[in-house]
């Protein structure tokens, strides 16, 4: 549990609390259909999933900022939540819903392979880790030093940059935001050659994806000048597990990414994989000279402050940057799951609504396939606007997998 001293304002974990820390709620046939009936009573929602349907739901749920939940966790908060959903047909929808204080995407990757072992009923690992230390504390001694000129300096270049960044089209500055969601998939041959694009030039897919999405976002809108220039904003998150002191492993629980922030400049024109390759490198850069580590109270600083004034940002819009997109990718294999759970499906993302980019991308390799989740904060954005974008980075994908054909022959 999470614990927040409403004295002071400073928050602590509570290891061991006096009453179970997982919730567990099933939701009925009934109570399901009636959801589902009413989440696809809006327009844009009408032809989506119930596994779609119900991950924005949970999506945008956050008992965490209610007054209830706080006295009914005796002062604390519970940091997950785990719904059952029942649908016709003998089929189940279960979500876990974690707080980001205590699950980073490594961690939610190791839940994952957990909860499947042990319904599968095959002997797992059985991490025993509390998993409880402090990032803060095990930056190795010198990583994280910069002078309060730096500081200052960095913090100030981060906070007129977010203005003078391009993003995508803004559609409704006004309304309550909320996350969505679209989805991406590529076949078993064009993941091949992407990933076999990536390893002869020596980069990783985030820059792939960055690009694509930059190359995306440049074109859908109209410009007269044909040499212009668009600058936008790039987060790369990065597991920093293994950068620590002592270094930390996987089955390590918690919190333990770093965000890089980097700026891209496209034109008209540009090649896909030579604008990977450059946002690649200048990402691998910032990573060599401890950027993950000397901007992390000066990125923490900023996204507070963000939240507490949003007119910091731009149009009050609590974007920081165009996009969002982690330096590795999840790989999985499925085909255990499938047999042993009769899995159909699985999705792992996490909410945007709040302080953050415009589009973050979840990306995993699932049984040798792409499959991307793209989410988004609405109305700021809307579905059409989205799934317009995804139909055009596919065909940029598919082009450079020409390109990539092309050199291969």
């Amino acid at each position: 549990m999470l614990y927040k001293n409403t004295s002071t304002g400073s928050t602590s974990f509570i290891i061991n609390p006096p009453i179970p820390h997982l919730r567990l709620n099933i939701i009925n046939l009934c109570t399901t259909s009636e959801l589902l009936q009413t989440l696809m009573s809006s327009g844009s929602n009408a032809s989506l999933s119930p596994l779609q349907l119900i991950l924005e739901h949970e999506l945008n749920i956050n008992e965490w900022s209610t007054i209830a939940t706080r006295s009914m966790c005796m002062g604390g908060f519970y940091l997950w939540f785990v719904n059952l959903y029942t649908l016709p047909d003998q089929k189940w929808i279960l979500v876990l819903r974690l707080h980001t204080s205590v699950c980073d995407r490594t961690t939610a990757v190791s839940l994952l392979k957990e909860l499947s072992e042990a319904l599968g009923e095959r002997e797992g690992g059985g991490y025993k880790d509390e998993g409880n230390m402090g990032i803060e504390e095990l930056i190795p001694s010198g990583k994280a030093t910069k002078t309060m000129w730096a500081h200052g300096n960095d913090m100030l270049t981060h906070s007129v940059n977010s203005f003078r960044l391009s993003n995508l089209k803004f559609k409704d500055v006004k309304g309550p935001l909320h996350s969505e969601v679209v989805r991406l998939k590529m076949s078993t041959e064009e993941t091949r050659m992407i990933l076999a694009g990536c390893t002869s030039r020596g980069i990783k897919l985030c820059g792939v994806l960055a690009a694509v999405t930059l190359l995306s976002v440049y074109s859908s809108k109209r410009r007269p000048n044909n040499n212009s220039r668009k600058k936008y904003g790039v987060i790369y998150l990065n597991d920093r597990r293994s950068y620590l002191q002592p270094p930390l492993f996987r089955h390590n629980l918690g919190f333990y990414h770093s965000a890089i922030s980097t700026i891209q400049e496209v034109k008209r024109g540009e090649n896909l994989w030579d604008l990977a390759t450059r946002s690649y490198i200048s990402f691998a850069s910032l990573k060599n000279n401890n950027k993950h580590f000397t901007d992390m109270a000066d990125l923490n600083f900023l996204m507070s402050k963000a939240v507490d004034n949003p007119s910091l940002t731009p149009k009050s819009s609590l974007r920081t940057a165009l996009l969002t997109v982690f330096e590795d990718t999840v790989i999985e294999t499925t085909t255990e799951m499938r047999q042993d759970l009769f899995l159909e499906d699985y999705v792992g993302c996490a909410s945007v609504h709040g302080v953050g980019p415009s589009i973050a991308i979840f990306d995993t390799v699932v049984d040798g396939q792409l499959d991307c989740v793209f989410v988004y904060p609405s109305p700021l954005h809307s579905r059409e606007q989205m799934q317009e974008l995804i139909a055009n980075i596919k065909i940029s994908l598919v082009d450079g997998i020409k390109m990539e054909e092309t050199l291969e022959i």
